[in-house]
């Protein structure tokens, strides 16, 4: 099953920054939009932003100003998200969800994200 793979989390302290991975492995399948949410313990998961391969980037109110989707560049099914000014409450799994024309959708395993001092 295709699936993406994200990477980057890990422990950041307060107003620090992370750039969050998320790459498909099998560059043959035509990937044509992909999207990090993230899920704090207790709470749904939430969107942050998405992709098109045109470039169309959306963001959600929670991370206009701090987090960045960027990607698909050169062809390659892949996007990243900077993530600015970290606060605590951005503590959560960071997920990274595909669509694609000729293996379905999927989501990652999730990456790991704490803000701490």
């Amino acid at each position: 099953q295709v699936q993406p793979v994200e990477s980057g989390g890990g422990l950041v302290q307060p107003g620090g920054s992370l750039r969050l991975s998320c790459v498909v492995p099998e560059s043959h399948v035509n990937v044509y939009y992909m999207a990090w949410y993230r899920q704090a313990p207790g709470k749904e998961r939430e969107f942050l932003a998405s992709l098109l391969n045109s470039g169309y980037a959306v963001h959600s109110k929670s991370a206009e100003g701090r987090f960045t989707i960027s990607g698909f560049k050169g062809g390659d099914n892949s996007v990243f998200l900077q993530m600015n000014r970290l606060r605590a409450d951005d503590t959560a799994i960071y997920f990274c969800y595909m669509q694609s024309k000729d293996a379905g959708n999927a989501w990652g395993q999730g990456t790991q994200v704490t803000v701490s001092s």
